[in-house]
């Protein structure tokens, strides 16, 4: 599940976000801080940055001035399958390792980009099916691209991880095996042998969000791969699989996260998620309670 803007232009208020998708950015022309955390980036022309989502980032611009930026959302489960060939990379770890990085490209790494770009739009306006297996295939190439301008940073990155980085990945690593569950956090306790007000303190320091907030992120967006990938799953069905004892509890979550309904989203087939997103991130940002848990 791809979700791609090229070359949008539209003045926007700095509001920060953050998501479970993961980010791939790229600034073409503006004046744009972008801030991704406790860092702030200012932008040049051939800007690339790479973000996992969670932190929370909101970019700043003066709208005196075109602001030109291409965007792609992704979800990590669509490309694994690709790191998952004979000889593959994993082409996801830049995302996982470096989490949220800038890189500065220049002369013919600029251009390779942007031709990148500009073939990926082209594969999106044609349409159909072997248009968007090419807008897919184009995808995963620039995730290469993108690999090999992060190789030497990943490495130094490795070297110098912090002790509440480690523990943060450990805990998205317990997560991923129990999200569905009738979750507690005595259960991490126990998994991770940290305490629970500890676990707290660093995953929301880190990410910026709470693990119950990602949690239900997680949830719902494994949700939108089941709707799209099973058209005939029924929206209880669904919300009893991912760990939601009540319908309408799931119905609130999926809505606030996406702009839509489970079923709006499965009559769609979430063709309108991509236009309804900067709603959804807004909502989320208001009405997430932090003190609920699934």
């Amino acid at each position: 599940m791809i979700d791609f803007t090229y070359r949008n232009s539209r003045p926007i208020e700095p509001e920060f976000h953050s998501h479970t998708f993961y980010e791939v950015y790229y600034f073409h022309e503006g004046i744009c801080n972008y801030l991704i955390g406790d860092k702030v980036y200012a932008l040049a022309p051939g800007d690339l940055i790479v973000m996992y989502g969670m932190t929370l980032h909101c970019s700043k611009i003066d709208p005196s001035v075109p602001y030109v930026r291409s965007i792609i959302h992704f979800e990590p489960s669509f490309v694994k399958p690709y790191t998952e060939l004979p000889n593959a990379l994993n082409i996801l770890l830049p995302f996982e390792q470096l989490r949220n990085y800038r890189i500065r490209l220049q002369g013919e790494q600029k251009e390779r980009m942007e031709a990148m770009l500009e073939a990926m739009n082209g594969h999106k306006q044609r349409g159909g099916q072997i248009s968007d297996n090419r807008l897919t295939l184009a995808f995963v190439d620039m995730l290469y691209f993108i690999y090999d301008q992060c190789m030497l940073p990943m490495k130094d990155k490795a070297d110098a991880v912090s002790s509440k980085e480690r523990a943060v990945q450990d805990i998205v690593t317990a997560l991923e095996s129990c999200y569905t569950d009738d979750l507690h956090l005595e259960q991490l306790e126990d998994k991770l042998h940290l305490t629970k007000s500890y676990l707290s303190k660093i995953f929301k320091e880190v990410t910026g969000v709470t693990i119950f907030q990602y949690v239900y992120r997680r949830r719902i967006n494994e949700a939108k791969i089941l709707f799209l990938l099973q058209p005939d799953l029924s929206v209880t069905e669904a919300g009893i699989r991912l760990g939601f004892k009540h319908l309408a509890h799931f119905s609130r979550m999926f809505k606030q996260q996406t702009g839509m309904s489970p079923e709006e989203f499965k009559k769609t087939g979430g063709y309108q998620f991509e236009a309804s997103r900067t709603i959804a991130l807004k909502k989320v940002q208001r009405q997430d309670n932090p003190d609920l848990e699934p």
